[in-house]
């Protein structure tokens, strides 16, 4: 049914189990997977502009590295579960976007994430990068809570 499946992890324990799920889901239906973690631009303010290019190269490149080793961890688990396992890890301050894009360009057929469940008014502030993701795709979207 689904051969290529986006999992989007954010480090939080949320994502964590909704990947450990998606991994379940994966070896049934004998599906490749993709994992995702988006981290944003790095925005700092600082009294020196001269300070501001290496600086935020800087903590994009630190976040980068945690990003990657992060996702190398989870991949993994996924090579030990015998899932054929790909990583992306994107620069975007809308992690919705880079969800998308991603599974555009790895020829996704799922997007699998976790999603807080808010609701009420702090689902309305907050909002919901689970329910960004589904305005902007066609694709379906397995939700964990």
């Amino acid at each position: 049914m689904y051969r290529h499946l986006l999992i989007a992890v954010d480090g939080s324990l949320l994502s964590e189990s909704a990947f450990k799920r998606a991994l379940i889901f994966a070896k049934e239906m004998g599906a490749t997977i993709t994992i995702i973690r988006a981290i944003p631009e790095d925005h700092l303010l600082v009294y020196q502009a001269e300070m501001l290019g290496t600086t935020q190269a800087h903590h994009t490149d630190q976040a980068r590295k945690n990003a990657q080793s992060y996702l190398e961890g989870l991949e993994m688990e996924a090579r030990h579960a015998l899932v054929p396992c790909n990583i992306v890890v994107m620069v975007n301050d809308h992690p919705h976007e880079a969800i998308v894009e991603t599974a555009k360009s790895e020829c996704c057929d799922l997007i699998i994430m976790g999603s807080h469940g808010r609701h009420g008014m702090t689902g309305f502030l907050l909002g919901s990068e689970t329910q960004r993701v589904l305005n902007k795709t066609r694709l379906p979207v397995l939700v964990f809570r």
